[in-house]
């Protein structure tokens, strides 16, 4: 059976899965942009509509789509050659590509082979070298320009998302979407991968405050002395008993030193009493003075003056109080003050802006969910944000309607965070968090949303009777909102259109050698008695001993292991930081599959069919 993904276009082949009924437009009646880059010359942007397989070069003078070009494949990034005359479009597929597209007639004259979902391509500063972040490969690619063919393909921690090169081409900074490793202990955060460019290895990690999750954006200054990236700043360690004053999430700037590779600290985007939730694209102005943050989830631009916070860390670090609560740099993590008078938070006319571009004093943010360029003069003493359509309207389809919903911070108390916050593109933040539906003291890993609908209970210890009784209790003790019914059955039909990403582990569309021995050993192993397939969970519950505390010798449901290989890390506590650990550290007396007996080869090929699936 064939199924074709909403938000990717993926054509997914699920056998035996049911088919879910799409309620009112398909993907392809919208742009959804997702990131823009402006030409050398600055009269032109080309914008990435990634549901519409197109790249829209939109001129600046008339405010205009002045030409549409056709990609085979979702565009996830663009990067412009500085002759103007070439774009190297990401094609967003398991067996990603670059698109190299002439300009002006959009031909496309070149496809280069690069990793599983492409996106974020970046120039050297000389042209010679594109770099590409390979989401699901975990790698980045480094491509020769002028043969046009991979000649480095460098591994890194986990989801690369966002890359930005220095200006002398020496450092790559690439920033990891989330966490790697168990989640139970004291300390869990995402890190910035510092490429050393000329050997082609991975030189530096820059490790950010506990916490940090969901990196979107990452850029450096244009006097090359820093790199900024934009990401959540979770307080996980917490009970989730409110959300004033960003108790559970916050929203984060992470300052590194792009010359020693150290974090210079972390200031929250945050008012006292307003959060600015979910901060997507990152840029600095060609002269240095501002920052610029998209806040996708409050639909705002950030506009911080980068010489004052700069003037104001370096007082802190001499041993100067410079405000109430921050007296030393380390207290900056925890300052929701910290920004105030160096930096203006302008609203956007649009929804849902994510990649965002500078030309001279001018803003230009892609709004995904209005098919919008939302534009704004930062300079200007009282700014007039312009929203300047893509296309035509589409009609608003109950799943597009959930997906905004999903994806909108100002349905929240206070506009703290949204159901993305902990649940990016549907899936996990990997982090533990103490919801209240089950007791307070212990604490679980974020559930992937994927097949919510179709396996229920909900929650690990199956506390809530189905998806939906949990959407709705999300928006009422999570977000702490009271919402009209119509809202929570959108996202009800958003959650149900979530298709899996096709697996590492799949070859044009079939299981590797290895995943297909490997799915001799998932059954030989007993696995397959719990997890059959196709949604691959039996829907039932056991005790397998596995639970501590307060869950000591209480059931867990049985979770589907479809798409498995992106929701590290495993068990109801993320004890496990793969899936190898699982079979094997935490898998005594072989009560989660018969594995102890298993060999090396033979645990590396059942990790294999489940990186299929």
């Amino acid at each position: 059976m064939k199924l074709k993904c909403l938000t990717c276009r993926h054509i997914i082949f699920v056998a035996g899965m049911p088919l879910v009924a799409i309620l009112g437009a398909p993907a392809e009646d919208y742009c959804s942009p997702v990131a823009l880059a402006p030409s050398p010359d600055g009269t032109t942007l080309y914008v990435c509509a990634y549901t519409a397989n197109q790249v829209l070069a939109v001129d600046v003078a008339t405010q205009a789509v002045a030409a549409v070009y056709d990609v085979p494949a979702p565009p996830s990034g663009v990067a412009v050659h500085p002759s103007g005359g070439t774009l190297f479009v990401a094609g967003d597929a398991p067996e990603g590509r670059i698109y190299m597209l002439t300009v002006p007639d959009g031909a496309l004259q070149h496809e280069i082979a690069v990793g599983h979902s492409p996106l974020a391509p970046v120039l050297s500063p000389d042209a010679t070298l594109l770099f590409v972040a390979n989401r699901f490969d975990n790698t980045v690619s480094m491509i020769d320009v002028a043969s046009r063919s991979e000649i480095a393909c460098i591994n890194l921690p986990r989801e690369p998302i966002a890359l930005a090169v220095t200006p002398d081409g020496a450092r790559l900074f690439a920033a990891n979407h989330l966490p790697v490793g168990a989640a139970d202990g004291d300390y869990i955060a995402a890190q910035v991968s510092v490429i050393d460019v000329a050997s082609k290895t991975v030189s530096d990690a820059v490790a950010l405050p506990n916490g940090s999750s969901s990196l979107r954006g990452i850029c450096v200054s244009h006097d090359g002395a820093h790199a900024y990236v934009a990401h959540l700043l979770s307080r996980y360690q917490l009970p989730t008993t409110q959300l004033e004053r960003g108790w559970m999430n916050t929203n984060a700037l992470s300052i590194i030193d792009a010359r020693t590779g150290e974090l210079v600290n972390t200031v929250l985007l945050d008012d006292v009493s307003r959060g600015a939730a979910n901060p997507w694209g990152v840029v600095c102005a060609a002269d240095g003075q501002y920052i610029c943050v998209a806040h996708a989830g409050t639909h705002e631009i950030s506009v911080i003056d980068r010489k004052a916070l700069h003037d104001k860390l370096a007082r802190l670090a001499a041993g100067e109080n410079v405000s109430a609560v921050s007296r030393k740099p380390s207290d900056v993590p925890n300052d929701l003050s910290f920004l105030v008078n160096l930096r203006r938070r302008i609203k956007l006319n649009g929804n849902g802006p994510r990649g965002l571009a500078v030309i001279g004093a001018t803003a230009y943010a892609a709004e995904y969910f209005t098919d919008s360029l939302g534009v704004v003069d930062v300079t200007a003493e009282i700014p007039r944000p312009q929203q300047w359509p893509l296309r035509a309207d589409a009609p608003d389809s109950m799943s597009r309607a959930g997906e905004r919903f999903f994806n909108d911070a100002t349905l929240c108390f206070q506009q703290w965070q949204s159901c993305a916050s902990c649940h990016p593109d549907g899936r996990t933040d990997a982090l533990n968090w103490d919801l209240l539906n089950d007791g307070i003291g212990n604490p679980k890993n974020t559930k992937s949303m994927l097949l919510a609908h179709q396996t229920p209970p909900a929650m690990s210890l199956g506390v809530r009777d189905s998806a939906e009784v949990a959407v709705r209790s999300g928006i009422r003790y999570i977000q702490f909102a009271v919402r009209p019914e119509e809202d929570a059955v959108a996202i009800d039909e958003y959650l149900k259109t979530l298709v899996p990403v096709p697996g590492p582990e799949l070859v044009k569309g079939q299981p590797s050698e290895a995943a297909q021995r490997g799915e001799k050993i998932f059954t030989k192993a007993g696995c397959a008695e719990c997890h059959p397939a196709p949604l691959y969970t039996n829907l039932k519950s056991y005790n397998f001993g596995m639970g501590t505390g307060m869950d000591a010798g209480k059931p867990f449901d049985t979770p589907s292991l479809v798409e498995t290989w992106r929701t590290a890390p495993y068990l109801h506590d993320g004890r496990a930081a793969t899936l190898h650990e699982l079979f094997t550290r935490h898998n005594p007396d072989d009560k989660h599959g018969q594995t102890s007996m298993l060999t090396e080869g033979e645990l590396d090929d059942l990790v294999a069919y489940l990186r299929s699936l």
